[in-house]
């Protein structure tokens, strides 16, 4: 019997797949067990064109078995099988795709889920096998056939036995090398974790001999009279996958409890999620999803260390425990299932993210997820702003991710604290603004009680308009990207035009800047580069004294890149701006102190100064000279 070389394209694939392409050989498992199902869907699809085989749907099954000794690992199946002609094309060259044949064939319809290209998992094999035997006979076959092959240099096919159609594919184990610990595969409780974790919804039953164990009365007594009892284990033959998933059930099989209850055991969750949603696509695209909305943020959802990403299903087969590209950026806090035959089970797995149905499935997906919150925030406002508390930051972070490219399908699902009271959307405070109101004012400070009372906002609250109160550091950048909202221009009460003054008042107030400028220029020249302008304010009306910025970084801004790893932060700095209430006492003092005394009135500026930087929240320089300062003039 010559041994047949592989092709040159399935040498050098091979070699890869072994050696490179999967990052966890405990996937061969999976990889061995979705072939023998997919063989068994063919047998069931040739059972109902046939009804003279005489085969019971009840009797299709997978079996996995372990010989320590021989160190092998067998698996087996009752399905389609494969005649040496089959072997030759099916296993001789790799990316050979016979179930992508047999789904051209489908009749509209039949109840079929064919997955998978047979020719490429299997190769997966050799990487814990160094010879894999497959011993296989195709169904109106009266021959069976063996193929055998320990690698890349080639295989072989003879004659073989077995009493009827189905495949064995037997897995020599290679001996333990270096951290290489192979042996754990002939371990049976880890091969039945493996085929828990990656198979158990397979829609057929997979067998394997379980040991169990139970404390039996021997009949004897211990010295101290009580019965004595002997632990005794047996071996049973058992199904070990669960076979239809919860997601696979129909909305009236199962119950929104239900669906809280294995959101909780699966993702490892206390609470109950805000919402569950479930998705039964058909058409080009076939998939079932089952997505969750938490109520709570895991501790590291806003770390490096946080893993997002949705399980992915093939026909019940897992493909991916966490893929973090279905859903986009800004949901990275979805967690859910979701499952269609349509999703290949060859190599691309491990490259899904380029994958045309993931993408097709992930937007349709994010659709769904969207116009739920949008639901939730209109129709259950308190569940929704449970939500927002844990996740509204996430939803920032998407606005301005990516250049602003997701703010139109975001931006309604936003909230801020309003000056008002309670928290507000962009759309209600628009719906809610006087008449006479054109624009959505806003402050950003760090938190909302200090924002309620900085001078900036006396103008704007006597006027009888809602300010919406930011606190996060992304809302410096949420507005920028933003800029509007329902054509209304967002404006910032501290740095930008209020556009409260009528033509006439703002002559005034340019008349009595002019009025005023040799106390603005000494100002100016005591304070220095710290600040790039001094003005009469339009804005104060009881405070003395403001600082704010120009320009398009701001305090908050500013701090930000200052709190970033690196030396560039220290380089980006807010343009300061000091805005003086003319009309106050503090101001007609410093005044008449400028004419008497000028270096006691250079204090005063510099104290002043302080005390503004201080309301501002922005850190004193030194601190403690600022304190010397003060008590100096007393």
């Amino acid at each position: 019997m010559a041994k047949k070389k592989f092709k040159a394209e399935t040498e050098r694939l091979m070699d890869l797949m072994i050696n490179s392409i999967y990052s966890h050989k405990e996937i061969f498992l999976r990889e061995i067990v979705s072939n023998a199902s997919d063989a068994i869907d063919k047998m069931n699809y040739r059972m109902m064109t046939d009804p003279s085989i005489g085969i019971s749907k009840d009797d299709l099954r997978i079996d996995v078995a372990v010989d320590k000794d021989e160190r092998t690992i067998t698996v087996s199946d009752n399905g389609i099988g494969m005649s040496a002609k089959d072997m030759e094309k099916n296993l001789g060259m790799i990316a050979y795709s016979d179930s992508s044949e047999f789904r051209k064939n489908l009749e509209e319809g039949a109840d079929s889920d064919v997955i998978g290209k047979f020719g490429v998992g299997f190769y997966s094999a050799f990487m814990v096998s160094d010879k894999v035997t497959v011993v296989s006979k195709a169904y109106g076959e009266d021959e069976a056939s063996v193929w055998e092959s320990a690698g890349a240099d080639g295989y072989t096919i003879r004659k073989g036995e077995r009493g009827s159609a189905g495949t064995d594919v037997i897995m020599h184990i290679k001996n333990d090398a270096g951290e290489n610990d192979y042996s754990e595969f002939l371990d049976p409780v880890r091969l039945k974790e493996l085929i828990v974790n990656y198979s158990d919804y397979i829609r057929w039953p997979i067998y394997m001999d379980v040991e169990t164990g139970e404390w039996k009365e021997t009949g004897e007594k211990e010295d101290d009279g009580e019965p004595k009892r002997e632990y005794v284990t047996t071996v049973q033959n058992k199904v070990i996958n669960s076979m239809v998933p919860i997601w696979q059930k129909d909305k009236n099989e199962v119950s929104d409890e239900d669906c809280k209850e294995f959101y909780k055991q699966e993702f490892y969750d206390y609470e109950d999620p805000v919402s569950v949603i479930r998705v039964k696509a058909e058409g080009r695209v076939s998939y079932k999803a089952m997505l969750f909305i938490p109520k709570r943020a895991p501790h590291d959802f806003y770390t490096r260390d946080f893993q997002p990403g949705l399980q992915l299903y093939s026909s019940g087969v897992l493909i991916m425990e966490k893929c973090a590209d279905l859903l986009p950026y800004y949901l990275r806090f979805v967690r859910g299932v979701v499952d269609s035959p349509d999703f290949s089970l060859n190599i691309s797995r491990e490259m899904l993210q380029n994958d045309g149905t993931l993408k097709a499935v992930g937007s349709n997906l994010a659709k769904k997820v969207r116009s739920e919150l949008e639901r939730m925030m209109k129709d259950e406002p308190e569940k929704y702003r449970e939500f927002y508390g844990s996740f509204g930051l996430q939803l920032k972070y998407g606005v301005v991710d990516n250049y602003g490219a997701d703010k139109d399908v975001l931006k309604d699902l936003l909230m801020f604290e309003s000056s008002a009271g309670g928290m507000t959307g962009l759309s209600d405070y628009v719906k809610n603004m006087p008449e006479k109101q054109d624009k959505i004012y806003f402050i950003i400070s760090d938190s909302a009680e200090h924002a309620k009372n900085l001078p900036q906002m006396e103008p704007v609250l006597e006027k009888g308009y809602g300010v919406l109160l930011m606190t996060d550091d992304v809302d410096s950048f949420l507005v920028n990207i933003l800029g509007e909202y329902g054509g209304k221009q967002f404006c910032n009460v501290s740095t930008d035009d209020l556009g409260l003054e009528s033509e006439e008042e703002k002559k005034e107030s340019d008349e009595k800047e002019e009025g005023h400028k040799g106390t603005l220029d000494f100002v100016k020249e005591t304070l220095g580069e710290s600040v790039s302008e001094v003005r009469i304010s339009r804005k104060l009306k009881n405070h003395a004294v403001l600082l704010t910025t120009k320009g398009n970084i701001t305090f908050e801004m500013e701090k930000y890149f200052k709190s970033l790893p690196g030396s560039e932060g220290e380089m980006l700095k807010a343009s300061r701006v000091i805005e003086l209430n003319a009309e106050h006492g503090f101001f007609r003092s410093l005044e008449e102190t400028i004419g008497k005394d000028k270096d006691r009135a250079a204090k005063m500026v510099r104290i002043m100064y302080g005390q503004a930087s201080i309301t501002a929240g922005v850190p004193l320089e030194d601190p403690v000279a600022y304190s010397d300062l003060v008590l100096s003039m007393f």
